[in-house]
């Protein structure tokens, strides 16, 4: 099956199960009994391919729990970071979906115990909350036993009927997908909250490319705001034929996504031991200082909120914001996540994050800011996209890319802003493989493109008080129509000519009428 018709065929049965239990569920409450859903049934099948290891003839869906020992039970957790008995496994739990009046406590009973084989174990952290979010006993479900059964039974059904065979084997990002699909839909329930944690697939794509350009491997790969996981995924895409050695990290600060990323991870085949997602405020709370630094850094910040900033005097003496001598504003956090990233860049990587336009132009401390990234030659390019990339927001961002092994103290302005650079779906614009590719050429050979790209000597930037829009220094290409002033004069005269015969005729006309 195609991308394009298993992307179909995945909308269309989301949005079957959305029909199912409209009315009942909101529909942002509802993208977590989806997501839910879909990762039960993963760990579910990717557990039994586990245990099977490659032998068909093992049934491990109707085995009996009785069979389990301790020995199996304790191998799998080690390797697969939890354990699964056969009776809780997806697909006997959706066999009997409908007729089952305990459905929602089953269900409470069977996540819980997924959750709890990992006490003691070393995946005990990365396992443990992970469906925190599907409430089986939730009243968004409905007030009785039997509304949330028929609900659960609805959505349960409905995942089962997803025909895509191994997850792995698929042409598109399953949950990627399932996840977009339902923001998009419910954007207007959502508000900014839908968008604000998540990056669209094409976005992630060229972000990803820029943080790891020409690295044939990388120790770790991080991000600061990781949302859902979709950057990260992304990266590990880009690299699937290289060497990640150490994994994936990342930091949440909202527990909702922190799961979802998790989740993610696992839905993705990256084991427990190589990916390190932690719950916490980056800015106040960094949790993984231990693990720094990282040769590649993706990130899609929230913009311009608040932050503690200057109220918390220690904070200019921590080693991520003390070289700049100047903190964040406290409205606008923005330079504290990209300090933040540079902090943690190792000296032969790359950090690609997604910025707000005014912090490359406004005064105060993010000039102060943007002086100490362009004198310690940090800045690499500036690229300027297309608005309506995201959903929730038409802003057209930047991406910023950090840099600590720059040969030449120039920096480069990229305007990915026009027709040329992006393809209009509906209410959003897309960057299409054809847009990154071209993107990514000019970032790679730096060269000048007259109205698109420009590289810039950083004395010039000083002298521009060190402003970093990329407007500032890519002219716009002029769509005006051109007009000949000498031609058009002539015209003129041209025209005047013929009216002052025609008033001489009428005059003429006239005298002889009157006569």
């Amino acid at each position: 099956m195609t991308s394009i018709a298993q992307r179909q065929e995945l909308q269309n049965k989301i949005w079957k199960i959305a029909n199912d239990v409209r009315g009942s569920v909101d529909g942002w409450d509802f993208k977590q009994f989806v997501l839910g859903a879909l990762f039960y049934r993963f760990i579910s099948e990717n557990f039994t391919n586990y245990i099977k290891g490659g032998d068909d003839s093992v049934d491990y869906a109707n085995l009996s729990d009785d069979v389990i020992t301790s020995e199996i039970k304790d191998d799998a957790i080690k390797t697969k970071g939890y354990f699964i008995y056969p009776s809780q496994l997806f697909v006997n739990i959706a066999k009997n979906a409908n007729t089952n009046s305990n459905l929602n406590t089953d269900l409470a009973a069977i996540f819980a115990s997924i959750e709890n084989s990992a006490n003691g174990y070393p995946s005990e952290k990365d396992i443990k909350g992970l469906f925190a979010d599907f409430d089986t006993t939730s009243t968004r479900l409905g007030n009785t036993v039997e509304n949330k059964n028929s609900r659960l039974a609805a959505v349960l059904k409905g995942v089962e009927e997803l025909n895509f065979g191994n997850f792995e084997d698929n042409q598109i990002d399953l949950f990627g997908d399932a996840y977009e699909f339902l923001i998009s839909n419910y954007a207007a329930n959502a508000g900014k909250s839908g968008g604000e944690f998540f990056t669209p697939q094409h976005v992630s794509k060229l972000i990803a490319q820029l943080a790891m350009h020409k690295q044939t491997n990388v120790n770790k790969i991080y991000d600061p705001a990781c949302g859902s996981g979709s950057l990260l995924l992304q990266a590990k895409k880009h690299f699937d034929n290289h060497i990640i050695d150490e994994g994936f990290f990342g930091q949440e600060v909202n527990h909702t996504t922190y799961n979802l990323a998790r989740m993610n991870m696992f839905l993705h085949n990256i084991n427990y031991d190589k990916f390190n997602i932690v719950l916490g405020d980056t800015l106040r709370d960094p949790q993984l200082r231990d693990a720094k630094p990282f040769d590649a850094i993706v990130s899609n910040p929230p913009y311009s909120i608040n932050w503690i900033g200057s109220d918390d005097p220690t904070l200019i003496n921590d080693d991520r914001f003390a070289p700049a001598g100047v903190l964040a504003p406290k409205s606008k956090a923005d330079f504290a996540f990209v300090l933040h990233a540079l902090s943690y860049l190792s000296s032969r990587g790359r950090a690609a994050i997604v910025c707000f336009p005014g912090i490359f132009y406004r005064g105060g401390a993010e000039q102060k800011i943007r002086k100490y990234l362009v004198d310690n030659n940090f800045v690499e390019t500036v690229i300027a996209l297309a608005p309506n990339l995201f959903f929730g927001t038409s802003i057209a961002v930047n991406i910023l890319v950090l840099s600590k092994h720059k040969t030449e103290n120039k920096t480069q302005f990229i305007d990915a802003s026009g027709e040329d650079f992006f393809k209009k779906v509906t209410n959003n614009n897309v960057l299409e493989p054809k847009h990154i590719e071209k993107i990514m050429a000019m970032f790679d050979s730096k060269h000048d493109v007259e109205h698109v790209a420009k590289t810039i000597d950083n004395q010039k930037i000083a002298e521009n008080d060190y402003n970093l829009s990329v407007s500032s220094y890519v002219e716009a290409k002029d769509n005006r129509e051109k007009i000949d002033i000498a031609e058009l004069n002539a015209e003129i005269e041209k025209t005047v000519a013929k009216i002052n015969t025609l008033r001489a005729d009428i005059d003429k006309i006239i005298d002889e009428i009157d006569n």
